[in-house]
């Protein structure tokens, strides 16, 4: 086909044969596409492309132009484009530009594969612009946006035909099999059950007041996880590394929370046994405690950002204890609005890296002012914010805490908002002195 030397995008030959050659390829692509739809109107409903895919400044005037008439419910042809484009018609290269691509495609048979060649110049072009913004403006912020850019580029697909057979099928398969679960396994059988396990892009709030086992409650999710392979980063703004394993450690073996005062001295010599073993699993697992103090939010991103690039299709999971403790950056009205924008921002980081983000959270002390002094989703600090970002919000209580001849042992994880599926509680043993959340 016959190129326009007038057209000002055309590249120049600063490269080797090969790309001059898929330079080209690109250039009869984008024809190709615009031919089809002079040649059937009809075929516009096939291009899923939008005009910034295009790289011919020319061919996105064009293809905004058809778009238009689409629109419009008009006939798409040369006579009906050149009445929509005017006096702009001159910098597209005129009616004798719209005549040749008109004249250049036989068929739309191609259509899908022409597309798939303009997406990747595309993705291409999209990478070499932000690399060079990275290199001439070198940061952490720059290296994110363009790692940023390279998963959202990577995220640009076709759809593959109609798919109504495949989901048609998937319900029918549904009826004679046990659905496999949607997400992360919380290791509880009845929790999954509510949740479908956590799924990546999540924000799940774990909220309590003190004592009430949150820390171990989270602890125990993430140990469930990561013994099955899952990649868990568990932030603690709170307790340091050393003591989250002691705690692990007395969950995985049975061993008395209270004895790590002085293990030498008080552990007998089977539990130092248990305690080395357990010891080395801990090691081999995909587990990481961050516990550098107060973290903010970029830091926890640059970790996050660090786990998905090194496991970029494993599954993660990420627990933060706990939110009232992430620094606040910026100034803010009220300090709920400060909440809000930490909430907002961990929320997008669920989605940006498409992991479950678990985040405990303190509840007022409301709760004790009140005869039953069983949560509710309004006792969250600040809750406004927490309410609208969280997608799954659980509450945690335990009656002996308050009435001390209850026979009521056990705590309840109370799960009062799910975006995406039912509500209700669960109840669990807590063994206190193991870190052991038991049953669920």
């Amino acid at each position: 086909m016959q190129t326009d030397p007038r057209e000002s995008n055309r590249p120049l030959n600063l490269y080797g044969t090969d790309e001059m050659a898929s330079h080209q390829e690109l250039y009869d692509a984008e024809s190709m596409l615009l031919g089809a739809v002079f040649l059937e109107p009809a075929a516009i409903n096939d291009i899923i492309l939008k005009p910034e895919h295009f790289s011919q400044s020319r061919h996105r005037v064009i293809f905004t132009a058809m778009r238009d008439l689409q629109r419009d419910g008009v006939e798409i042809n040369p006579f009906s484009l050149v009445n929509h484009l005017g006096a702009e018609i001159e910098n597209v290269g005129g009616v004798t530009y719209f005549t040749e691509i008109s004249l250049c495609c036989p068929s739309v048979s191609g259509l899908e594969h022409y597309q798939e060649v303009v997406l990747k110049s595309y993705r291409i072009r999209e990478l070499r612009k932000s690399a060079a913004h990275f290199l001439n403006h070198s940061s952490a912020e720059t290296a994110e946006a363009f790692y940023q850019r390279y998963v959202e580029t990577q995220e640009l697909r076709l759809e593959k035909g109609d798919r109504k057979g495949e989901a048609l099928a998937e319900i029918f398969e549904s009826l004679y099999s046990e659905p496999e679960l949607g997400g992360i396994s919380s290791g509880y059988e009845n929790l999954d059950g509510l949740t479908g396990g956590f799924k990546p892009g999540e924000l799940i709030i774990v909220a309590g007041r003190p004592s009430m086992g949150k820390t171990a409650f989270v602890l125990n999710l993430a140990y469930n996880a990561a013994s099955k392979g899952t990649i868990v980063d568990f932030f603690s703004l709170e307790m340091s590394e050393v003591q989250l394993y002691q705690r692990m450690i007395s969950r995985m073996v049975c061993i008395d929370a209270s004895k790590w005062q002085n293990p030498s001295r008080i552990f007998s010599e089977k539990e130092t046994q248990k305690a080395n073993e357990a010891l080395n699993t801990c090691y081999n697992m995909p587990f990481q405690i961050h516990d550098q103090g107060r973290m903010t939010l970029d830091e926890i991103r640059a970790r996050i950002q660090k786990t998905r690039r090194e496991n970029e299709n494993a599954p993660c999971l990420v627990v933060i204890d706990y939110l009232q403790l992430i620094p606040i950056e910026g100034k803010f009205e009220r300090h709920d609005l400060a909440i809000g924008a930490i909430t907002r921002e961990l929320k997008q980081m669920a989605k940006q890296y498409k992991v479950p983000i678990i985040l405990l959270s303190q509840l007022s002390r409301s709760v004790e002012q009140r005869q039953d002094k069983r949560p509710m989703m309004s006792d969250l600090r600040d809750s406004g914010s927490i309410e609208q970002d969280a997608d799954i919000v659980m509450l945690l209580y335990r009656e002996g805490y308050y009435k001390q001849d209850s026979k009521e042992l056990k705590t309840e994880i109370n799960l009062v908002k799910h975006r995406n599926g039912p509500v209700g509680t669960v109840k669990m043993n807590f063994i206190k002195e193991f870190s052991w959340f038991a049953g669920g």
